[in-house]
């Protein structure tokens, strides 16, 4: 009798298991300049295979909701630091390895593609729409993809054919950023589980604007607003989900600048809902401005010298890492090394952070905490500015172990203490800071290679401003040089004439050409 129970119980979960929708989870993400000199590898993506995919989703964990919705089989999943352009070499061999993941573990009801969406690659245009067409030819167009992206991400009409559900952040700096992933997640099963499969409609809005995040934060008008707006169109009944995309300005391809896209069943409510975004989104364009004050790095440095708040923080936003600058252009450092006010160790407290140093990294870690170096670090990538720079003076602390920094060190120059990693790293936590011995909270000032402060620094700053600095993120747009963007484009041709911004519909990914 108990075999018999045993038996039936067996074959029941066999029944329930072959009920649950089988998905599978990749992509591959990164957010990438094309003008700055550096290069990304394979290695800077920490591609995780197989059940460690699951460590980025809190949502996917072992007994939660939709954990339990599907049987998940997850491939790889890679993300990188925003840097350069991806090499040719290590985009094929990520995008092997993961077809060939996806191929051994067929067949699929669905798949969740969790990807930036401004990934550059040496000689290829839009990449994550290859990518997801080398994803069809291997798992088939009638499995249903749903697309989670960041709002700085680019939408091709190729990316739109190519998935069916598609959704990205509605907040800058990202605080929503795994609630959308869930979102994504969630529709997917959704419609699996309803049997409603693909949606009827997807309206795809190209909208002639390309903006850095630094003037298009969610923290102020008029991105507020706009963004505000979103869920108004995607909580309507026949309507999945809503997007708006502000693009990613420092890459020069034809698919860099802004895009609306609705997907639902319902036609009359998707073109109006994706119209109504476009258009809003239109109407505020000259009113974006920078999430802070800026100016020039000597009246920054002026500003923090005077004030009475602490700390003051100050964005060195011309080689921002967290938006694909090489991370170790000299031209801030070098600048705040010749300023009298830090010659002498009881001088105006700073620190900088941060500057790769490799061979300065290998010589501190020789000579040890207390001791006194002369070495030269920085602009091995990027040197266009200022060429590398030495650094004289007393090592306060060494730290191993970081995974983006590999190994950190605080070399104290005058009364600067400046931060120099083996590889490159924003600093975004408090944490990071403290675990190095220093205490920001108490710092007069504090210059950090990025542009709008994450969340974190934003609640720690005493004061603010950001230096338009030179670098591969370079904020003002004019200076880039962009050859390939389609045009007219806002704000490089202020007065250009109103675009169309009817909808564009995009068939289904198995609709027969």
């Amino acid at each position: 009798m108990v075999l018999l129970i045993c038996s039936t119980s067996c074959k029941d979960d066999q029944t329930l298991e072959k009920q649950l929708p089988r998905i599978a989870i990749a992509g591959l993400g990164i957010e990438s300049s094309t003008f700055s000199p550096a290069l990304s590898t394979e290695e800077a993506f920490h591609a995780k295979v197989g059940d460690s995919v699951f460590s980025r989703y809190p949502f996917l964990q072992v007994d939660s909701l939709n954990r339990n919705r599907a049987n998940w089989v997850p491939t790889l999943v890679g993300k990188s630091l925003p840097g350069g352009t991806v090499t040719r070499e290590a985009y094929e061999s990520l995008v092997t390895r993961s077809l060939k993941l996806l191929e051994e573990n067929m067949p699929y009801d669905g798949l969740f593609f969790d990807i930036h969406g401004a990934m550059s690659v040496v000689g290829l245009d839009d990449p994550e729409g290859d990518l997801i067409a080398r994803i069809r030819d291997v798992i088939g167009d009638d499995v249903l993809i749903s697309t989670s992206m960041d709002l700085h991400g680019n939408v091709s009409e190729r990316l739109a054919k190519y998935t069916d559900l598609i959704t990205c952040y509605r907040m800058a700096p990202h605080e929503d950023a795994i609630e959308s992933k869930k979102r994504a997640v969630t529709n997917l099963i959704d419609r699996l589980e309803s049997g409603k499969g693909k949606p009827a409609f997807k309206a795809w809005v190209p909208v002639p604007i390309l903006l850095p995040g630094e003037k298009t934060s969610t923290r102020i008008e008029p991105g507020k607003s706009l963004y505000a707006k979103v869920p108004s169109v995607a909580d309507q009944d026949g309507i999945i989900d809503a997007a708006i995309w502000i693009g990613y300005a420092w890459a020069d391809e034809p698919r860099n600048h802004a895009v609306v896209m609705v997907t639902g069943d319902d036609k009359e409510k998707v073109e109006q809902g994706a119209e109504k975004l476009a258009q809003s989104f239109w109407d505020v364009r000259n009113e974006f401005e920078f999430v802070a004050p800026t100016t020039t790095l000597d009246e920054s440095l002026k500003l923090a010298l005077t004030s009475d708040k602490k700390p003051y923080m100050i964005s060195d936003m011309g080689d921002n890492p967290t938006a694909g600058g090489a991370g170790d252009v000299t031209w801030t450092l070098k600048e705040l090394l010749t300023r009298p006010e830090f010659k002498s160790e009881n001088g105006k407290s700073l620190i900088y952070a941060s500057i790769p140093g490799p061979e300065f990294v290998e010589k501190a870690i020789e000579i040890g905490v207390g001791g006194k170096i002369k070495a030269e670090a920085g602009a091995a990538v990027d040197n266009r500015f200022a060429g590398p720079i030495t650094l004289e003076g007393t090592i306060t602390a060494i730290k191993e172990g970081d995974r983006n920094a590999e190994v950190e060190v605080v070399v104290k120059v005058g009364s600067i203490h400046i931060i120099v990693t083996k590889k490159r790293k924003p600093y975004h936590h408090l944490s990071d800071f403290t675990n190095l011995g220093l205490n920001p909270k108490e710092t007069d000032i504090v210059v950090v290679k990025i542009g709008y402060l994450v969340p974190e620094l934003y609640d720690m700053r005493g004061d603010w401003i950001m230096a338009l600095t030179p670098g591969g993120v370079d904020q003002d747009l004019n200076r880039l040089g962009y050859k390939r963007i389609k045009r007219p484009m806002f704000p490089l041709d202020a007065d250009m004439e109103n675009p169309d911004l009817s909808v564009r519909w995009i068939p289904a990914s198995n609709a027969k050409e």
